[in-house]
């Protein structure tokens, strides 16, 4: 059941036509993110395994814990005591700041991007303006002259 539940989230994240590069990014490394933390989870209940003071015995803890170093909480109440267990800790902390910084990074160039389109709609309405402003005069002037002319 979870895999194809996994495939299908993939496959939306990155299967949308038009969609900008950088926001498939963001959805492939938030997928990424969760394998990551799963995997996470079950690695460090082995790894704890057995250990002495070890306290990640259980999955909903490892789980737990892999969500506040992954968001990088990290409340001290969950911690590997082996070093199998903080290597994965540490994979745990990369991929989780890597892709919360990536997440944030896509967030901005879409802040930034609808700004630039309204500055532009914007620009390209006041050069229409323009364009209209002046051919008003120019027909005014032209009036005026024929105007002129003819007296």
């Amino acid at each position: 059941m979870l895999p194809g539940f996994l495939t299908r989230a993939v496959a939306v994240l990155l299967g949308r036509e038009g969609r900008s590069l950088h926001l498939k990014a963001a959805g492939a490394a938030t997928a990424v993110l969760a394998v990551v933390m799963l995997a996470g989870s079950w690695a460090v209940v082995g790894a704890e395994e057995g250990a002495r003071g070890a306290n990640l015995t259980s999955y909903p803890k490892a789980l737990w814990w892999s969500i506040e170093t992954a968001t990088t909480v990290g409340y001290g109440d969950f911690f590997p005591v082996t070093p199998w267990g903080r290597v994965v800790g540490a994979v745990v902390m990369v991929v989780g700041i890597t892709t919360y910084g990536m997440v944030t990074a896509a967030l901005a160039t879409w802040f930034v991007g609808r700004e630039q389109q309204r500055r532009h709609h914007l620009a390209h309405g006041a050069h229409e303006l323009g364009e209209e402003a002046v051919r008003a005069l120019h027909e005014r002037f032209d009036r005026l002259e024929r105007l002129l002319d003819g007296k």
